[in-house]
């Protein structure tokens, strides 16, 4: 079905089929991106947003790269020939970036070699970034005369500060992962053949032991909240998710498993029972 990734289901063994893998799959070129494979990410990302049984996502890349960047060899990376004049004028990270931040499953990035321009900047988006000691990043947009996209001036400086953001993004420079954990851009630094076990292992603690219902709730309260004004609007938001989780047969659940020493086993699942706990919501329109 895909061309430039793939798309599998289970953990470190196989096994654990609640845990999807989305890898960007084009190694000989050490997985450059291009508005093609944009849109086979889309694809896998609603197919993993619409399937219940999906508790969490990791992604990753095939090879010695995460993603080069931009595919500057190939003519039609930026835009495709049968894209309107609107269509061309618009980043096209920034449908992922949207995307990832609209997604209802967490999302772990396995960076697993060099991610830089559009290859680290759709990273942001994701929860948690585990790192290998090999991985390189960059910001490099300013050392090619362009500038920051992938919604990433908006993500980068709420994740590490505007400080750090700044100097990534003024110099350019591309940095070792050494450098990405110290910056707080990547959680955790593990040799390469440790990085997806490790990936597979906080994925499998968020399938096992959770309220899949719950995550989802937990992840566009944190994320929205980055947006909100006031702490009133994650009142009300919170107020709202707690009202419909309490009277859930996942709360019961989860009362009965505490009190009877047990594992629960959690009914409700996601999209299927996601309340809508944000109705005063209006995502602007994009217009350039």
């Amino acid at each position: 079905m895909f061309e430039f990734i793939t798309l599998e289901r289970g953990g470190v063994d196989g096994v654990d089929k609640r845990v999807a893998t989305l890898t960007l799959n084009r190694p000989e070129a050490m997985n450059a991106y291009h508005v093609a494979m944009k849109d086979e990410i889309l694809t896998a990302l609603d197919e993993v947003d619409a399937d219940d049984s999906v508790a969490a996502l990791v992604v990753t890349g095939a090879g010695r790269a995460f993603c080069a960047g931009m595919d500057l060899s190939n003519p039609e990376a930026f835009s495709r020939r049968d894209e309107t004049e609107a269509e061309r004028r618009r980043d096209s990270g920034g449908y992922i970036a949207l995307r990832l931040y609209d997604l209802t499953k967490p999302v772990i990035g396995a960076i697993n070699g060099a991610a830089v321009g559009v290859g680290v900047t759709m990273t942001l988006p994701m929860d948690i970034r585990l790192a290998s000691t090999k991985a390189k990043f960059g910001f490099v947009f300013s050392r090619r005369g362009i500038v920051l996209e992938t919604a990433s001036s908006w993500f980068l400086p709420r994740l590490v500060g505007p400080q750090q953001a700044a100097e990534w993004a003024y110099t350019g420079r591309v940095f070792d992962a050494a450098e990405a954990l110290r910056g707080g851009l990547v959680r955790s630094l593990h040799e390469p053949d440790e990085l997806l076990p490790a990936a597979y292992a906080l994925a499998e603690e968020i399938a096992a032991n959770t309220a899949p219902v719950s995550v989802a709730l937990n992840r566009q309260l944190l994320l929205r909240g980055l947006g909100y004004d006031h702490p009133m609007r994650s009142h009300i938001a919170e107020s709202r998710a707690m009202y419909e989780r309490g009277r859930s047969k996942d709360m019961d659940e989860g009362v009965a498993s505490f009190l009877e020493k047990r594992s629960a086993v959690y009914p409700n699942t996601v999209p299927a029972d996601l309340p809508d706990v944000f109705d005063d919501w209006d995502p602007p329109a994009f217009r350039i």
